[in-house]
């Protein structure tokens, strides 16, 4: 009966909700795609240090480069996460369990290094205090997945919140792409704008998710994927 209730709710929506669905999809799969180039810049940043970068991109490869290490411990599965995502909500694989159980061991390692890259803000503690909020949000919505884990919907609504923050990354970077370009006109460093840069992005993620997932679209789009197995 839900999910004929489900059903029939989604045929009850109105056009301009749909386009938002839609909209949010496309704004799903470009944040999955700014991530991994994010990640693989980083990495090939890393391994091979660019002799020509402009001096604040410079600055911050040298930043990430003096912890070399933990950055790779945490943007690696952090990639791991980020391109296991969508097999939670593509249709093909609804039925598949491993994609979700790989989730949360790599959410995990996610969220602890994320704690320790802090260490290292670049945007001092505005950007610390984003991380400390949003990642804690994080972790808490994968333990909530994880505790509901038997029960369907709850837990995809909840894994739907830890995907949002996670890709809030990616939502950060065309928001510092646009700092970066005014840099001459508001004179601001990466150091001032980066933190500001983190609350925008996350904020943004986050709270386009949670208002969609308290939407009649959302309660609905999510009902339907999660009782897709049991169909």
């Amino acid at each position: 009966m839900k999910t004929n209730a489900g059903v029939r709710r989604t045929e009850a929506i109105s056009p301009e909700i749909q386009a938002f669905w839609r909209w949010l999809r496309i704004g799903f799969w470009a944040c999955i795609v700014i991530a991994v180039a994010v990640v693989i810049r980083r990495a090939i940043a890393l391994a091979h240090p660019p002799q020509s970068a402009p001096p604040q991109l410079a600055q911050l490869d040298a930043a990430f480069a003096s912890h070399a290490a933990l950055t790779l411990a945490h943007i690696l599965p952090a990639l791991a996460f980020v391109l296991l995502t969508p097999f939670v909500y593509i249709r093909r694989f609804a039925g598949a369990a491993w994609p979700k159980l790989l989730l949360f061991p790599l959410g995990l390692v996610v969220g602890i290094t994320a704690y320790a890259m802090s260490k290292y803000s670049v945007g001092g503690w505005v950007e610390r205090s984003a991380v400390l909020l949003f990642n804690s949000f994080f972790l808490f919505s994968l333990f909530r997945a994880w505790q509901l884990r038997r029960e369907p919907v709850p837990t995809l609504r909840w894994m739907t919140r830890a995907v949002a923050v996670l890709l809030g990354i990616a939502t950060t970077r065309p928001v510092m792409g646009i700092f970066f370009a005014t840099s001459r006109v508001t004179h601001l460093s990466p150091e001032q704008f980066f933190g500001i840069a983190f609350w925008i992005g996350f904020s943004i993620n986050t709270l386009i998710v949670e208002l969609w997932l308290r939407s009649q679209e959302g309660e609905s789009q999510i009902e339907k994927m999660a009782m897709r197995p049991l169909s």
